[in-house]
């Protein structure tokens, strides 16, 4: 992350006078070079941000002792890392710096995780609305490197309805986001489900991003609370939750959209078919519901309802395969920045063996379709 906003132009010209010197010589860029002039753009669809007013929210409500929340205690963590917030409050000159010298042309932003569901009762809504105005009007500033997702507090069903209809409406969001469970809770829940219709009527892609886990002590003993396995299974949870809801197919427009390329359970569509009677047709899920007998197999809804992006996965063999068993339409390109970012692993997208339709549609033209950006 040297790249200086004064420095950009230098920087690419140089790697457009070197990378034209081996092109004439028949010599391939060394591993770990960008390739500047890719046929392709890059949008990265997992890109973090957050403002100071929620972290002074949840670390008031954290330093209040009156909640035991791992997702809010988490919060608290980043919230001491005064490199990392500035990199994630930044929505001008350093992001734009970071995203030339990564090569990024735009950003899908994520308010990142816990979000506004972890702050004290009845400021989650107020806190979402604050965000989606400073998304959107970082977007207006640079329409051309910006678009962003819409928060909301889940909580308060009745003002997500709302602030998901003025995201999508007025402010012109591109779908919304939100960090999995709250306080146990998930959408697949039925007093939840205005949301789910909200959401399917505005035409919004629901982005849903991991958190700390809800049984997150069974984790931290043994350190894997947040990538190693708390994050992806909370998200598993959340998702397969939704789909033996019913949610999809009271749904069917409801687009699902999950990062670290599924986490994980593509890899698991064949086993979530075999043992699909597990789950479907039985009474008393979810706290007493009624059974729910779903119109398709499981693995119907992986590839008609729900997207997955590579963030930190860039991991040539596994994206072909999520490619080849979900579709190729169905996989989008993502970087996970600040928490992961590298210049090899930018490259590793631009080496990798898939035709130039396929490539394209990895890059850049998935994310337009499903987030409804401006076409590159």
């Amino acid at each position: 992350m040297s790249l200086l906003p004064d420095g950009s132009e230098q920087g690419l010209r140089g790697h457009a006078e070197e990378r034209g010197v081996r092109a004439r010589i028949g010599m391939a860029p060394p591993a770990g070079e960008i390739d500047r002039a890719a046929p392709y753009k890059r949008i990265a669809t997992e890109e973090a941000w957050t403002f100071p007013a929620l972290v002074k929210a949840q670390t008031d409500y954290l330093a209040s002792g009156s909640v035991d929340d791992a997702s809010l205690g988490m919060a608290g963590m980043f919230a001491g890392m005064p490199r990392l917030q500035a990199m994630l409050q930044d929505l001008d000159a350093t992001r734009l710096a970071h995203m030339d010298e990564y090569g990024i042309d735009r950003q899908l932003l994520l308010l990142t995780a816990p979000g506004v569901q972890v702050v004290r009762p009845g400021e989650g809504t107020a806190l979402a609305r604050e965000a989606n105005d400073i998304a959107a009007d970082a977007c207006h500033r640079h329409p051309d490197r910006f678009s962003a997702l819409a928060a909301f507090d889940p909580r308060d069903v009745a003002g997500s309805v709302r602030e998901i209809g003025r995201a999508m409406g007025e402010l012109k969001l591109n779908g919304a986001v939100l960090n999995s469970h709250f306080q146990g809770h998930y959408l697949d829940e039925a007093a939840y489900w205005p949301i789910l219709e909200a959401l399917e009527a505005h035409d919004a892609a629901l982005y849903i991003h991991p958190t700390a886990p809800f049984n997150a002590p069974h984790y931290q003993a043994r350190g894997f609370y947040g990538a190693l396995a708390g994050f992806p299974h909370d998200v598993w949870v959340h998702t397969m939750g939704l789909i033996f809801s019913g949610a999809f197919d009271r749904f069917p427009k409801l687009r699902l959209v999950i990062g670290h390329l599924g986490e994980g359970m593509p890899t698991q569509i064949y086993r979530f078919d075999w043992m699909q009677y597990n789950a479907d047709g039985v009474a008393g899920l979810r706290g007493g519901q009624p059974a729910v007998t779903l119109k398709h197999p499981v693995s119907h809804y992986f590839r008609n309802n729900i997207w997955i992006t590579t963030s930190g996965v860039a991991w040539e063999p596994a994206i072909k395969f999520c490619m080849e068993q979900m579709g190729a339409d169905r996989v989008l390109y993502a970087m996970d920045y600040p928490y992961q970012q590298s210049s090899d692993e930018v490259a590793v997208y631009d080496r990798m063996d898939l035709s130039a339709e396929h490539k394209a549609m990895l890059m850049h033209r998935n994310a337009e379709h499903v987030f409804r950006l401006p076409r590159a």
